[in-house]
């Protein structure tokens, strides 16, 4: 006889209600409370949704406790040291394991052989202004890629190819968006570079010069989208999710995923370091001085690019990325002051108790920061960059919603706070609302 299933029991206005309890593949559990609201009349209020699970996923596993990240079981580190390429990573990532060659040289030729974009949407670009972001830029040309090449997945083959395509064409897109924002012609990648260099070779080649990146670059880079691939359900992923259970297409999907990436909470933490850096050197500030101001809470003081908010160790994917910036820095013998506040206040702060003892250590926004900054990536490319990584977990996430046979459109409930029933009066007789609405 099978043993029950583990159950907790919530007691409501004197009634006992059982809710079964789902456990993951690593121990977690969850309480099931799909049938609350039915069985009780009552919702739960979990603000942000910190402490809820919206979806059952088999992609990437945390433990922010012990520092964890781990792809379809591959844990982050060994990856990295594996010098797994992101294309790899991407294709462990969407299609659940590691390629062997001959699937790695089928879609390596799919993401050369899509990399181009139809002739039409070049216009686009000149139609937007030249201080247009580029992330409203990369927003809008994901989502007018399917009406020129719909993604219709119905089999694995079909999901394959529209995966290939959105890969390919995003880090096309990412450079025009570059290229345009600056002035400058449109650059065609090339059949004979492999992912990272062609995208740097698209940024940064003009008609008469090729630019070439050096072997320390496009390691640099390939890590960088590496370990941006996927991270659970963040801010952006959860958009994705929610685009997709209205049975959006896989590039409205992650278009939408693209904006909720903009957002300065979310993709722009890169971006905040590098701002933090140049404000010191701009005031002439040493870096204990703005660790002293940081510790006194000034206003407008803070230490960007250190703690994070799931992982409560160093941030595994820090690590990896902090070796591949000090690497980085030493082959290119880069004279940047920026950067060297940089080593500086990373120095200051893993010697300074106070940090130590509140678990503040360098994220991987610190690092990615650095890394952008010294290939010279402009800042407002940085997030851009952070999506190109991010697409491979887009999809996957896109595509388990897709397939869910049990999948409903996402909605939540809320709590309702505001007036209650009102009074309907004419026109004429109505107090003024503007000034109270913004009090």
């Amino acid at each position: 006889m099978e043993d029950a299933p583990e159950v907790v029991r919530l007691e409501i206005e004197g009634t006992v209600h059982e809710f079964r309890v789902i456990v993951g593949s690593q121990g977690e559990k969850a309480i099931d409370i799909s049938s609350l609201r039915d069985s009780t009349g009552y919702i739960t209020l979990d603000d942000s949704y910190a402490n809820t699970g919206s979806c059952q996923s088999g992609i990437t596993y945390i433990d922010g406790e012990k520092g964890i990240l781990r792809y379809r079981g591959y844990p982050i580190e060994k990856l990295a040291a594996e010098k797994t390429s992101f294309v790899e990573t991407a294709w462990l990532v969407m299609f659940g394991s590691l390629p062997d060659t001959a699937e790695r040289q089928w879609f390596t030729e799919l993401l050369m052989e899509n990399a181009a974009l139809h002739h039409d949407m070049d216009q686009h670009f000149y139609a937007f202004p030249a201080n247009g972001h580029p992330m409203a830029i990369l927003s809008s040309m994901i989502n007018a890629l399917s009406t020129h090449s719909r993604p219709r997945v119905h089999d694995r083959e079909s999901y394959i190819i529209a995966a290939a395509r959105l890969m390919a064409k995003v880090r096309t897109i990412a450079a025009a968006a570059y290229k345009s924002s600056i002035g400058e012609p449109l650059i065609y990648p090339r059949s004979d570079l492999k992912y990272v260099a062609n995208l740097l070779h698209m940024m940064f080649s003009v008609p008469y010069k090729n630019y070439e990146a050096s072997k320390e670059v496009s390691r640099a880079l390939n890590l960088f989208f590496m370990l941006h691939a996927d991270h659970e359900q963040n801010c952006s992923t959860s958009t994705v999710r929610m685009v997709a259970s209205s049975q959006a297409n896989m590039y409205t999907a992650c278009s939408a995923g693209v904006a909720a990436l903009w957002g300065p909470l979310h993709g722009g933490a890169n971006v905040a370091v590098v701002q933090m850096l140049s404000d010191i050197r701009k005031n002439d500030l040493s870096v204990g001085d703005y660790i002293k101001k940081e510790k006194n809470k000034e206003d407008g003081v803070k230490l960007m690019g250190f703690g994070h908010r799931v992982y409560k160790q160093f941030d595994p994917r820090a690590k990896i990325l902090k070796g591949a910036a000090d690497q980085l820095l030493t082959s290119m013998h880069i004279t940047d002051p920026t950067l060297d506040i940089a080593r500086e206040l990373e120095q200051a702060a893993l010697a300074d108790d106070y940090f130590i003892e509140r678990k503040l250590y360098p994220n991987v926004d610190f690092y990615s920061g650095v890394i952008l900054r010294a290939v010279g990536i402009p800042l407002n490319m940085f997030t851009v960059m952070f999506s190109i990584g991010r697409v491979p977990g887009w999809i996957a996430n896109w595509k388990e919603v897709h397939d869910n046979p049990a999948q409903r459109i996402y909605r939540p409930r809320q709590i309702y706070t505001g007036a209650v029933e009102q009074q309907w009066l004419p026109r004429n007789d109505r107090p003024p609302s503007l000034p109270d609405m913004w009090d």
